[in-house]
Formats: C-alpha cells, sequence, structure tokens
C-alpha cells in the first residue's frame, strides 16, 4: 500500500518526512534524480509522464527509501511512480520501480471470488455449479449423527459404524454451519417472517393446513407451501411467514345485500287473525 499522500509537497522533492520513527537517511533523500531516471524508462523513456516529486519515506530496511513522483500517465490519474532506492552511500541503486495509488485514484473494486458473487438466480438450465471439497457447509454423511450441541448426548454406540457398512445415505450432508446460513438466508427472503406478506397477514404458515414441515433440525421453523394458489407454492416458507391463502380462512357465504324487515306503510294497521274469527 502507498502510504497516504493526501498532502503532496511538490516543491520538496528532498523531504525526508519519517514512518514509524524511521528518517531518510541524507544519501538516500538526495537520491531524487536516480529515482526520477528509473521512472521514466519505465514509462518508455516518456518523461511527460513522471511528475512532480511529492515525497520520499523511509522503508522498513536499513538503507532503503521510496521516492514517489506524481504519473501524469493517461488513465492514471492519482497514481505515483514509486521508486525504491537501496545501498549505502557509496553505491546506491535502484531495487524497484511501481505505479501505485493513491488516496484520490480510481482503482478496481476488492476481488471477490466467483463462489461469493454468484446469485442463486444466475444458475440456468445445464449450468454447472461444483461444490469445493473443504465446502464448510457440508460435512460426511457419517458426521450427520454428531451431537448439535456440546450439551447433546453422544449417539449410541454402533449408529455409525452401523450406517457407513450398508452403505445408506449420502457421501456428505449439510454441517450445522451450513444449516444455520439457510436457516438466516431463509428468514430474511421473501418468505420469512419480515416479509410485507407476512405482516399483512391475518394468520402464520404454522397453523395452515398447506403448510409441509420440512424434516431434520430446521422442522420446526420451516416448511414447504403446498397451496397452488398463493405465490409461495412450493418454496420454502418460515412458519411465522403468512398469506391471504390460509387453510383456515373463512369468508362469509350469505347475502352481499342486507334484507331489511318486512314494513306496510299503507297506513292500515294488521290485526292478527284469531281464531272463531268470521271470513
Amino acid at each position: 500500500m502507498v502510504p497516504e499522500l493526501a498532502d503532496p509537497t511538490p516543491d520538496a522533492p528532498s523531504d525526508t518526512s519519517s514512518d514509524a520513527g524511521r528518517t531518510v537517511a541524507a544519501h538516500l533523500a538526495a537520491a531524487a534524480d536516480l529515482a526520477r531516471a528509473a521512472a521514466v524508462e519505465t514509462a518508455d523513456g516518456d518523461a511527460a509522464q513522471v511528475g512532480a516529486s511529492v515525497a520520499v519515506r523511509a522503508e522498513d530496511v536499513p538503507d532503503a527509501a521510496t521516492h514517489y513522483f506524481a504519473a501524469d500517465k493517461p488513465g492514471y490519474r492519482g497514481w505515483y511512480w514509486a521508486v525504491t532506492v537501496a545501498g549505502p552511500a557509496s553505491d546506491v541503486g535502484v531495487s524497484e520501480v511501481v505505479l501505485l495509488p493513491g488516496p484520490e485514484s480510481v482503482v478496481a473494486p476488492t476481488w471477490v471470488p466467483w463462489t461469493e458473487r454468484l446469485r442463486a438466480e444466475d444458475l440456468g438450465p445445464g449450468d454447472l455449479l461444483p461444490v469445493e471439497d473443504d465446502d464448510e457447509r457440508l460435512v460426511p454423511a457419517s458426521a450427520s449423527v454428531d451431537p448439535e450441541t456440546e450439551d447433546d448426548d453422544e449417539p449410541g454406540p454402533g449408529v455409525r459404524e452401523v450406517g457407513d457398512e450398508l452403505g445408506m445415505g449420502r457421501p456428505r450432508v449439510m454441517s450445522r454451519e451450513g444449516r444455520l446460513d439457510a436457516a438466516v438466508r431463509w428468514s430474511d427472503g421473501d418468505f420469512g417472517p419480515g416479509a410485507d406478506m407476512a405482516r399483512a397477514a391475518s394468520a402464520h404458515c404454522g397453523t395452515c393446513g398447506f403448510y409441509l414441515p420440512v424434516a431434520g433440525s430446521l422442522r420446526a421453523a420451516f416448511g414447504v407451501c403446498g397451496n397452488g394458489n398463493v405465490p409461495a407454492d412450493g418454496h420454502v416458507v418460515h412458519a411465522e411467514y403468512g398469506c391471504g391463502g390460509h387453510s383456515e380462512l373463512q369468508i362469509d357465504s350469505g347475502a352481499l345485500i342486507a334484507v331489511a324487515d318486512l314494513v306496510y306503510d299503507d297506513g292500515v294497521e294488521m290485526e292478527p287473525e284469531t281464531a272463531g274469527s268470521g271470513g
């Protein structure tokens, strides 16, 4: 990393600033012309690409210092030529010449491995997504009988040996870390308890007849929606997710228009007919 050069001093090419208490030796500070010549040579001999001297800094080894020059190189705005010189006063030489970015330089973003850049929707038909051997989300299937926590008891004797001998199951299964990672991702997703749909729902999936709990350690919190009439159908949903398709949601199927009581308004008072009255 280039030292902070936020306050360059182009008028002081022999600046002998110190780094961590180290002061640049006078003979190394005086080697500015040698350092500039090396930078020009690296710039294909174009002296116009090597600007003013901005600083000279001591290195963490004896008899070594680095001269910094502004890089007037197209496409490298804010960069610096860093030329390291070293040696005793009788034999100063150039050790290294590099271009380094300054604090305001435009540089490429930090490299992120493709496995971390890849999104779920990037995988298309026919695409292959290999899994690394040391993927922490997976453990050998024989380890799946290990206790979940240090407080759990070990499984009974012979359980792992019998499973291995029969060759049953998969070579690897998800580790505890892998399951926790999936649980957090699902909870924070579109079908988690914090989704807008869940906040507006009157009941949760955990009480819905269409809710199909998953097996294993995630059973208490997650299931799959089996209601083909809602967007969550076929998706892993949190038990506290919810939508308008809950199985116990009842709709009043009575008349939509209230019927008023029968009222006679012809001004004639009606008397109830009594037994034995004449017609």
